[in-house]
């Protein structure tokens, strides 16, 4: 389940609200330095969603969204409980048709809601929508969306202000991804190396062996690598404990 996030105005008051010119390259300098120190993947949805009200005109709310092939949507930050209501959605589709379009344009922008004869979003209240895509593959999509309670709230101010916002989120969740994956690989090195020591020492065999016969465990139970060997290392602290078996 992914994780989600509500977030407060008050952790960005160094940025300018709605900059333009000159200001806004300011701005933007300073968004991303704020993306790029976050520790996660998670805090960078979190500190994007926040700032993407700050940055763009006529923004009041936003969230940030999955959309899967077959119309399935999945919220994952939102900057308040009505943001909520809307990417989750009903049943777990896209609150707003026109947000489909995302597979084959970068940005959408939703005039008015209620124009369609109601949804998602004119159900909680949310007329103006401006919907920009920040990955996508084959399977997925996902997607920053501002959003306004009154209608026509984006022009091309705003997307062009999302357009270079939306770039800079993208850039520091690769990295954010990246960092993770790696924090998450030194972990795993280490805690299978502890386990192969486990087995040399009560096997009584080499390296070479510990590992393979790790690795045949694993097949053999169907369990990843990783998880086997966080067993063996738990098993091994507790009284009498083994944690795989030497068959």
């Amino acid at each position: 389940m992914p994780k989600r996030f509500v977030v407060t105005a008050s952790e960005f008051t160094d940025l300018p609200r709605f900059p333009v010119g000159f200001e806004l390259a300011e701005a933007l300098t300073t968004a991303a330095r704020q993306l790029h120190e976050t520790a996660t993947p998670h805090s960078t949805l979190n500190t994007a969603v926040e700032l993407a009200v700050r940055l763009l005109p006529g923004a009041e709310h936003a969230g940030i969204s999955v959309i899967e092939r077959g119309h399935r949507h999945r919220a994952l930050a939102w900057t308040d409980e009505v943001v909520r209501s809307a990417e989750s959605g009903p049943d777990g589709r896209v609150p707003h048709p026109d947000r489909e379009h995302l597979w084959t344009t970068p940005v959408v922008r939703i005039e008015d809601s209620e124009a369609d004869g109601g949804n998602a979003l004119s159900d909680v209240g949310l007329r103006s929508a401006l919907s920009l895509r920040l990955r996508a593959d084959r399977r997925r999509l996902t997607v920053l969306t501002a959003y306004a309670r009154k209608p026509r709230a984006f022009g091309e101010d705003a997307t062009h202000v999302g357009r270079l916002f939306t770039a800079h989120v993208g850039l520091a969740l690769d990295s954010a991804t990246v960092r993770e994956q790696l924090t998450e690989a030194m972990r795993t090195r280490d805690l299978i190396g502890q386990a192969t020591g486990i087995l040399m020492e009560r096997m009584n065999i080499d390296a070479a062996g510990a590992f393979e016969s790790l690795v045949k465990a694993s097949q053999r139970e169907n369990v990843k690598l990783r998880d086997l060997a966080r067993r063996i290392v738990d098993a091994h602290g507790a009284p009498g404990g083994r944690g795989v078996s030497e068959r």
